[in-house]
């Protein structure tokens, strides 16, 4: 169960309140391109400054390794958050030193600041308690509302806590309301949709969902490497060779859990003219490759999902990214949306391609966190979640 202290919990009135979010947004030509991110932290900023905060923002962009890339600066995202809340938003051109001191001392209760992305200093992906420190100076309390980096042990999402009283924001705890309690105690039958490229990505996941979930969907690259262990000859298509083995023990484990595709969309090349046909499973010819589930797999699939109480999808069923091979993937997302399930979908692809198929207001919760939701999915506990402090028993 949820067990940490919100915003709700504490009295935020005339503190500066520091918030990590997830701001690391698409941008092209020096505008949000995507602003789904910045729309899903709105909630929490918006209860701080009614409660009377001053709020300090903080975020990485990208992956500058620890080093000032101008592309990458949040200045943009900045200008967006003021559009979407109508006031000002101030904005640091560093997340620490005078900059960033001088801006957090100015700050008033109402008012909303922005720091220069944290990832422009090595010391943020360290998680170096200096750095840690500087983040965390001037500021009375630490939000974490970043549930896509709360799987990370930086300075942002772990070090600020250990000088600052640390509690979650909204987003944060819907995230954890969801994926928490649907593994927790989820409504039978739960049926777990799993894809995209690797197994070796996903073996924690599949070892803790053969323990909660009841049937166990694959689909995606993955479904290849379960099929060589079966002995299927694969022709070109990806087949993680060093997983093979790995492979064969959870077929051997899972009993009739796994439901493992019927038919594939098999093409000459991989590309969007590709020559491409519907085969069985084992007709793959030499030369050609799998880049989708076939539609009596869709169908199969379907059945499976609309028995469903509970559903949690990651990773596409094929390439969807190009029309050719979308057809599964889509499919497989109009099931999880007609099902009446709690569905629960994660990871970046998948949440693209429920949004592609329009279905997106047809999914109970679509989760902000690739990497988290996997962790999560796995039974980890997420380090930027274990150091926020425990409600009162």
């Amino acid at each position: 169960m949820f067990n940490k202290k919100t915003v709700r919990d504490v009295d935020v009135t005339g503190k500066k309140v520091l918030v990590r979010v997830d701001f690391n947004v698409p941008l092209k030509e020096g505008a949000v391109a995507d602003d789904t991110r910045i729309r899903a932290a709105i909630p929490t900023i918006e209860y701080l400054l009614q409660h009377g905060a001053a709020v300090v923002l903080m975020s990485h962009l990208g992956r500058p390794k620890g080093k000032r890339v101008p592309e990458l600066s949040l200045r943009p995202v900045a200008t967006h958050l003021s559009h979407l809340l109508g006031m000002p938003v101030v904005f640091a051109e560093d997340c620490i030193g005078e900059p960033a001191e001088r801006t957090k001392a100015a700050l008033k209760p109402g008012e909303v600041l922005l720091l220069e992305n944290t990832r422009f200093h090595p010391e943020e992906k360290k998680n170096d308690p200096e750095f840690a420190r500087q983040l965390a100076s001037g500021c009375d309390l630490f939000v974490n509302d970043a549930f896509g980096s709360a799987h990370r042990a930086h300075a942002s999402t772990v070090g600020v806590a250990q000088y600052l009283p640390a509690v979650a924001g909204f987003l944060m705890e819907k995230e954890l309301r969801y994926l928490g309690q649907t593994l927790e105690n989820p409504e039978r039958p739960f049926v777990s949709i799993l894809g995209g490229a690797k197994i070796s990505d996903k073996i924690g996941v599949i070892r803790n969902l053969l323990t909660k979930a009841d049937r166990i969907l694959i689909g995606g690259g993955m479904a290849n490497t379960f099929f060589a262990a079966q002995g299927y000859r694969m022709g070109k298509s990806l087949v993680e060779a060093d997983a093979v083995e790995t492979a064969k023990a959870l077929l051997a484990d899972a009993g009739d859990k796994l439901q493992l595709p019927v038919d594939l969309v098999i093409a000459d090349a991989f590309a969007e003219d590709a020559q491409r046909r519907i085969v069985p499973v084992g007709d793959i010819p030499d030369g050609w490759m799998a880049l989708d589930i076939g539609p009596k797999t869709v169908e199969a699939f379907a059945e499976t999902i609309h028995g469903a109480r509970t559903v949690v999808w990651n990773g596409p069923m094929g390439v969807f990214e190009m029309p050719p091979f979308a057809k599964g993937t889509f499919g497989v997302a109009k099931a999880v949306a007609e099902s009446g399930a709690v569905s629960i979908v994660g990871g970046g692809d998948s949440v693209a391609a429920i949004k592609q198929s329009g279905l997106a207001d047809k999914i109970t919760h679509l989760s902000t966190g690739g990497g988290a939701s996997l962790e999560m999915l796995e039974g980890k506990v997420l380090p930027g979640v274990a150091v926020l402090e425990d409600k009162e028993s």
